[in-house]
């Protein structure tokens, strides 16, 4: 063996034993078979050991996609990328995802509910402060929460807490939630990005806009659609945050965010472009975490507006694309085809109904059902919610031209896509983060009355069927519920969901974190600034 291609094989061993991808005696007997002696492979090893625990300093620098100048820190109204990574940073909740995809405690320390699922207490953690040094008590969560119920309020996360009747304090580290019927995923809930934890106002409203938070980071300076700088919160009442500090940047041109990581002039982005992924992967100072999500891409025509208001038409367009073909050209098959309805094969729930191919035949049938022998649409686009996201779109457009469909890709602008094209144009392009659980996702994009009913879809059998599978205790019934559910949504919604999208994005290799990572958000579920560390 030449020593290049001792070096190359020593090369993958070390990355290897970094990504906790080997036991010890196999290291040891593959660094042998490349050349090292048993004292210089024991030595590689317990520094590959020592860089996996956590080591406190440094400033992490942060490039992140979807960033816009519209962003806001009213958690009610977040709705990109870099909102959600940035409240993960200086905010906390009630619960988390944890980093194997688990639910754990943020600000809650425990929580119990009644045997009938109805009353839910969380107790708080004693030693939580905001950065300012005011205690976290149960009045702020209770105003917290508040913040997203009521006529008044503007949040969308409003419908995950329209079955809430009561929230109240329980002394000043807890809180008691009453719901109007069973809610068993009421504590996944509480880890929704829109539900993070606000002082209290005197007259019970919240303090948002001065930034306060109380998690891990504390704002220093905050440019939406520019970047921001952090400090650690040395009141932060949990294990990690150890970097100093945070510098956050947001690099919406995926090619810029690439360049920026190898050029060492970030730590890590958010998302790489796939187009070369395989090339950023030979580079021995990148690591690459490619994580199956349950994060989705979603085409939702408006069903109140023609031609979408006809089943048939969306039909037609739902058989027109060939999901397969775009998870291998689009996303270098870092990704699941979808099914038109809105649960991964990695959420609970997943049901096995037949998987619809690409069929330019049953669109010409449906098409012809609905009246017409050709059909001429658009559909709206931006690089900056996906890299490839355009590509798609001219993709499916060649896709639905064996159907006699003309359909005319848009591209939108980066900045104000979120505010100016989603839920203002009628067939658009949008990526969904990972949601826990079915009645999350229901609830905020599928329910006939949610704000982000992106498609404007009523069906009245399947709103009847999610508030009852939100009260049902037994696991079969529950999930015979969600069955139907998604064969409503696949057969009449109208929502395309053409795949489900690994989260994709590289570090520096000098960038560490445990051995697993969370599948909720990109970057470990949005919190890699206070699980990750530099070794």
């Amino acid at each position: 063996m030449s020593s290049h291609e001792n070096s190359t094989l020593l090369e993958r061993i070390v990355r290897a034993g970094r990504q906790n991808r080997i036991s010890r005696r196999n290291f040891m007997a593959e660094a042998s078979a490349a050349g090292l002696t048993i004292a210089a492979a024991s030595t590689l090893w317990a520094e590959n050991a020592a860089a996996e625990t956590p080591q406190a300093g440094g400033t992490f620098r942060l490039g992140l996609h979807d960033g816009n100048t519209a962003d806001t820190l009213d958690p009610g109204k977040y709705q990109s990328v870099s909102e959600i990574q940035l409240a993960h940073t200086f905010r906390s909740y009630l619960t988390e995802i944890t980093a194997d995809n688990g639910l754990g405690g943020d600000m809650a320390v425990s929580w119990s509910a009644s045997p009938d699922a109805k009353v839910w207490t969380f107790e708080l953690s004693p030693d939580a402060t905001f950065h300012d040094g005011r205690a976290f008590t149960s009045n702020d969560a209770v105003a917290s929460l508040n913040h997203h119920r009521g006529d008044d309020t503007t949040s969308a996360a409003k419908p995950l807490l329209s079955n809430v009747t009561d929230v109240r304090a329980d002394g000043d580290h807890a809180i008691v939630i009453e719901v109007d019927q069973g809610f068993a995923d009421l504590p996944w809930v509480m880890a929704d990005y829109h539900l993070t934890m606000l002082p209290a106002t005197e007259d019970g409203g919240v303090e948002w806009e001065s930034g306060l938070g109380a998690g891990p980071y504390r704002i220093v300076n905050n440019e939406p659609g520019v970047g921001a700088n952090l400090e650690r919160h040395d009141g932060w009442h949990r294990e990690g945050a150890w970097f100093d500090g945070i510098e956050i940047t947001i690099l919406n041109d995926p090619n810029a965010r690439q360049t920026s990581l190898i050029t060492d002039d970030v730590d890590a982005i958010s998302s790489v472009d796939l187009k070369t992924l395989t090339l950023l992967g030979r580079d021995p100072n990148i690591e690459i975490d490619n994580v199956p999500s349950g994060s989705a891409i979603t085409l939702p025509m408006f069903c109140d507006h023609a031609p979408y208001d006809n089943v048939d038409v969306r039909l037609a367009l739902k058989h027109a694309i060939d999901r397969e073909e775009i998870v291998e050209k689009i996303l270098f098959g870092t990704g699941t085809p979808g099914n038109d309805f809105h649960v991964s094969p990695n959420m609970p729930y997943w049901p096995d109904i037949e998987q619809r191919t690409y069929d330019p035949d049953k669109a010409k049938h449906h098409l012809k059902q609905a009246g017409m022998e050709s059909l001429r649409v658009e559909l709206s686009a931006a690089d900056s919610v996906l890299p490839g996201a355009v590509d798609m779109v001219v993709l499916y457009s060649e896709q639905a031209k064996a159907a006699g469909i003309d359909l005319v890709p848009v591209r939108e602008p980066n900045d104000g896509y979120w505010s100016d094209v989603w839920l203002k144009k009628p067939f658009v392009f949008v990526k969904w983060g990972a949601r826990p659980t079915p009645d999350n996702m229901f609830t905020l994009a599928y329910k006939d009355d949610a704000p982000w009913n992106e498609a404007h879809w009523q069906n009245a059998r399947f709103n009847e069927l999610l508030l009852m599978a939100k009260a049902e205790l037994d696991e079969t019934r529950r999930g015979e519920m969600y069955r139907e559910m998604c064969q409503i949504a696949r057969d009449d919604g109208g929502t395309i969901i053409p795949l489900f999208v690994n989260f994709v994005y590289a570090r520096r290799s000098n960038v560490r974190h445990g051995p697993s990572v969370a599948a909720s958000w990109e970057c470990d579920g949005a919190r890699s600034a206070h699980r990750w560390w530099f070794a």
